[in-house]
């Protein structure tokens, strides 16, 4: 078993990177002429982001100046999961989460695509949120790598290569 390469597949969002996504959105919001007078901003309130605005389609909007941001900021939109807009009194909120680990019911589509599709000699398991892939020959674990690259579920990224 010594013999074996490995890697690592996670799912992981650089805090930071979003940290500044968040206050360059806030600046923009604060400066846009078409955000005076409409109450929109975006908060992080403990592990969630809130979007409030006076009408959905500017919640929208602010959600657009955020998701911009973040691309910028090379963090995939596949991590961000957003609720819908709610109305809260006088204002619509949208509440936003940022994704971390592979949650098992993906794991165990990974490693479905793996065992369909991948080479025969790959075995990927699952240890908590994330997965392990290993196999003897490397070219089988670049393959696997690339394969996995299309996968559309989540935003995946491949460490300890082995």
């Amino acid at each position: 078993m010594a013999s074996d390469s490995t890697f690592d597949v996670v799912s992981k969002v650089d805090k930071q990177e979003v940290a500044n996504a968040l206050n360059q959105a806030q600046k923009e919001i604060a400066q846009r002429y078409d955000f005076k007078g409409v109450g929109a901003e975006i908060d992080f309130s403990g592990e969630k982001l809130l979007i409030k605005a006076n009408s959905e389609e500017r919640a929208k909007a602010v959600l657009d100046v955020f998701e911009s941001k973040l691309v910028k900021r090379g963090i995939s939109l596949k991590s961000l999961e957003i609720g819908d807009p709610f109305a809260s009194g006088k204002e619509y909120r949208m509440d936003l989460e940022i994704k971390e680990g592979i949650a098992q019911d993906v794991a165990k589509k990974i490693t479905k695509l793996i065992r369909d599709e991948g080479p025969k000699s790959v075995k990927a398991s699952i240890q908590g949120d994330e997965l392990r892939v290993s196999s003897k020959s490397r070219d089988d674990l670049q393959e696997v790598m690339s394969m996995l690259r299309g996968f559309d579920e989540a935003d995946l990224q491949f460490v300890n290569l082995r």
